[in-house]
């Protein structure tokens, strides 16, 4: 039978499977090689919580999805077009998402009566014909696939099973025309001490590519063309892994050592894995017996000249509230990295969430105010990395650092900067020449960001008092004055405001007046601005602002509000950001709130838009 080629722009394709069935891994090929054609991507990895969920199970389910296309893209995708279901339980999860007419991939060695029994069915659906008038089902024996092409080479069947996901990995290859070349080459290096591992997976993901060219199921290969995205070196980067080498960056161009404290928590853990192995760049980590000991360390860490960071999730946020106070009011530079999760307590520990806004914003006792700030994209977490180092040593003040779980496992492709091309990073130790009459004033302030002398421990003359007791002004000795002490909460709150003279204008996109503005922060950047884009695109009055900065707000923020006849927010809580507009603008703004453990979706936002509008 023929072949047809269509060319199409985008794709959206989620592997799911057992948490042992490396639907991770498959998906990070098949976005190393996305990335390799040069495709715009977006992805979205979706873990289980429980660490190894009985095999077949709902609640073990993995998935990976990527959204690829040839034009500019900012989300991973509402709805998958390829769902490949490694087992019933894979597709009892995922089935409800799937595209009208989408295609259904599915192991049918894995649909046997005990899986399917655990999964929740009563018949096989890969049998009973229940999909067929809904979608494109294609029912491959991948087990069977594999032991065939490994029959000879004499390994246990259970490890010649899990190359499965090669099997299936080498079927979408040939799917949507990609190379092979780059994976095979990685396997080699990965298990370059077990050769027969490399032939089984290479068999395996060859037999799925010749499936799909010999069968006569698959009549249709899809080409997706090159995205024309500015000219540059580009790499496909993940969330944390970007965050890392913004603190490495902040460190380079600062010229002073980057010391992180930290305890182990999903989805932050990957940041101290990242920067334990850069000790050649002089990065120093140390991993504390808990949350406390690691932001106390990097405190200390800041005390003495270097730049001091910490990170965890939402849990241990609660745990370093009392010593982020400690550095507010000792006014240190610390980078404080939340990366949220669902909440509270334990709550969905692999899930994604932005609920953590009012505990940066407020969750420490007294008037404690601190920089506030979140990224919007995998790529961006660099910047903002680098931005809240900046400004925690030029303000001499702790910074907290908003990411979240679907920024920091997700990935996209990023164009390298330049480090010459940075903000500028200018570090000044305070010494003999900021003595007055004799004595070192360590609380005399720089005229225009409020910020103290940095004074290293150690240094003829600089002798000064510090720690969580009320300082005097100008001295820092211990002082218990209520005057005083109103002047000093004043002025620490002063010197954050004075952070918005950096910020330029705020961007609108679109229009600067119409019907609704959509207003974001954080992780749903990407589903906004397509929101906005599909939208206008349908002629409606739409403009969007994200916010990258929360504490302070830009100074202009409030003048662009008022343009618009209603004000959406989308948040993946029940509301934080809006109170933040409300009682700062007093504007009737409405929210989008959904705490589904996953991102609010485009098409979330367009049905709220409409319906604002009428």
């Amino acid at each position: 039978m023929s072949k047809t080629t269509k060319q199409v722009d985008e794709v959206v394709i989620r592997f799911a499977g057992d948490s042992g069935d490396g639907m991770q891994l498959t998906g990070g090929r098949f976005t190393e090689t996305t990335a390799i054609v040069g495709n715009d991507l977006s992805t979205l990895p979706d873990f289980p919580a429980e660490i190894r969920a009985p095999a077949g199970s709902l609640a073990g389910v993995s998935a990976f999805q990527i959204k690829f296309s040839s034009k500019d893209i900012h989300t991973p995708g509402d709805k998958p077009d390829v769902l490949v279901a490694m087992n019933p339980a894979a597709l009892k999860v995922h089935q409800k998402d799937i595209a009208p007419g989408g295609i259904i991939i599915c192991n049918a060695n894995a649909f046997t009566p005990k899986n399917l029994k655990f999964a929740g069915y009563e018949t096989n659906p890969i049998e009973d014909k229940t999909l067929d008038d809904y979608y494109t089902l294609y029912s491959v024996e991948m087990g069977k696939m594999v032991a065939l092409a490994n029959e000879d080479l004499g390994l246990p069947p259970k490890t010649i099973e899990r190359t499965k996901n090669f099997f299936a990995l080498g079927l979408l290859f040939w799917i949507y025309d990609r190379p092979m070349e780059q994976t095979q080459d990685w396997l080699k290096v990965k298990f370059a001490k077990k050769p027969d591992i490399i032939e089984a997976n290479i068999r395996a993901m060859d037999a799925g590519y010749n499936y799909g060219d010999t069968t006569e199921i698959f009549t249709t290969r899809y080409t997706v063309d090159k995205a024309n995205l500015p000219s540059g070196e580009y790499r496909n980067v993940v969330g944390n892994h970007a965050l890392s080498m913004g603190l490495a960056a902040a460190a380079e161009r600062s010229k002073i050592g980057l010391f992180y404290g930290g305890y182990p928590i999903t989805p932050a853990s990957d940041i101290l894995h990242t920067l334990s192995a850069w000790k050649h760049l002089g990065i120093k980590t140390f991993q504390a017996e808990d949350e406390i000991a690691g932001v106390t360390a990097a405190i200390g860490a800041s005390f003495t000249g270097n730049l001091g960071v910490t990170a965890t999730s939402g849990p241990g946020i609660a745990l370093k509230c009392e010593a982020m106070g400690l550095a507010v009011i000792a006014e240190l530079p610390l980078v404080v990295i939340n990366v949220q999760r669902g909440g509270p307590s334990t709550g969905l520990p692999t899930k994604t969430e932005q609920s953590d806004l009012m505990q940066a914003m407020y969750g420490r006792n007294g008037e404690a105010p601190m920089p506030v700030l979140a990224s919007s994209t995998p790529g961006d977490c660099f910047y903002v990395a680098y931005e809240a180092c900046r400004i925690a040593v030029k303000y001499m003040t702790p910074v907290m650092l908003l990411t979240d779980g679907y920024l920091a496992n997700g990935s996209e492709p990023w164009q390298l900067p330049k480090l010459e091309e940075l903000p500028d990073f200018n570090v000044t130790f305070a010494d003999e020449s900021n003595l007055a009459d004799g004595q070192f004033l360590a609380y005399a302030r720089d005229e225009k960001t409020m910020a103290r002398p940095w004074a290293i421990p150690g240094t003829k003359n600089l002798e000064h008092r510090i720690g969580g007791i009320e300082k005097e002004d100008l001295t820092g000795n211990v002082s218990y004055d209520p005057d005083n002490h109103h002047y000093m909460v004043e002025t620490r709150a002063k010197k954050v405001d004075s952070i918005a003279n950096e910020f330029g204008p705020t961007e609108v996109f679109g229009n600067p007046s119409g019907d609704v503005l959509i207003l974001s922060w954080g992780g749903t950047k990407g589903a906004c601005r397509s929101a906005c884009e599909f939208l206008q695109a349908d002629g409606k009055k739409v403009s969007h602002v994200h916010l990258r900065w929360i504490n302070p707000l830009p100074k202009d923020l409030g003048e662009i509000l008022i343009k618009f006849k209603h004000v959406l927010i989308p948040e993946i809580n029940f509301g934080q950001l809006i109170k933040i507009i409300r009682s700062e603008f007093l504007v009737d703004a409405k929210g989008l709130n959904l705490v589904r453990g996953k991102p609010i979706s485009s098409s979330d936002i367009q049905e709220s838009v409409n319906a604002l509008i009428g």
